[in-house]
């Protein structure tokens, strides 16, 4: 399996735990060079990964909202609220 495939099998929080592993182990500064610029690599991919199943989610979420007509819908029978 490649890298890129294995990165698109993870779930959003497997993606992030790995991301901020990653990020703890360049923040120590104990890795060499070469390891950290492939770790550096790598996490660049799983932040564009986190952030295309965010984009998925959120436009999931859009879609449970708006109305059949494109319009926002709340639960039936609530009203929406009044400021003032």
């Amino acid at each position: 399996m490649s890298e890129a495939a294995d990165i698109e099998a993870l779930s959003f929080e497997q993606a992030l735990a790995e991301l901020e592993q990653i990020v703890a182990r360049l923040e120590s500064g104990q890795a060499p060079l070469e390891d950290s610029i492939r770790m550096y690599e790598r996490g660049a991919a799983l932040k564009g990964h986190c952030e295309k199943r965010l984009e998925a989610a959120r436009l999931r979420v859009e879609k449970i909202v708006m109305g059949a007509g494109g319009s926002a819908e709340g639960p039936k029978g609530v009203e929406p609220a009044e400021f003032s």
